[in-house]
């Protein structure tokens, strides 16, 4: 199938097809004759895969860094692709975003709870101020 069919099918769009082949997360694919790209299920199954992996919170850098992996999500059934702790697999990427995400909290956190503080006292705790 031709790209916008297949980014169709996968529920994206072909500019977000070419943005993962250039950034290594699906293989060059198949060409035309008339050099259009063509794509099957299995290049459907992994853009699926990779929508699914940003969507709960990974980053394209982080399937970048791990792009071999994914073949283990579009097999029937899905294999845990980091049921094997080592460096080749998603665990310390996923460990390394848990702790971002856990920092951006923390500092999240403090800045509402300065404004807070702000919108207490009228801006009276405000340093430098006052």
């Amino acid at each position: 199938m031709r790209i916008g069919d297949a980014a169709a099918a996968a529920g994206t769009t072909p500019r977000a097809l070419r943005f993962y082949e250039q950034r290594g997360l699906l293989p060059p694919p198949t060409r035309s004759g008339s050099g259009q790209r063509e794509y099957g299920p299995a290049e459907v199954s992994r853009v699926r895969v990779i929508r699914q992996l940003l969507a709960v919170g990974l980053t394209v850098d982080d399937l970048a860094s791990r792009p071999h992996r994914l073949d283990l999500l579009t097999e029937d059934p899905p294999q845990r692709c980091t049921a094997a702790p080592g460096p080749e697999t998603f665990a310390p990427v996923v460990a390394a975003r848990l702790a971002a995400l856990d920092a951006e909290i923390a500092r999240l956190t403090e800045r509402r709870e300065r404004l807070a503080r702000h919108a207490a006292t009228g801006g009276a705790d405000v340093p430098g101020e006052g």
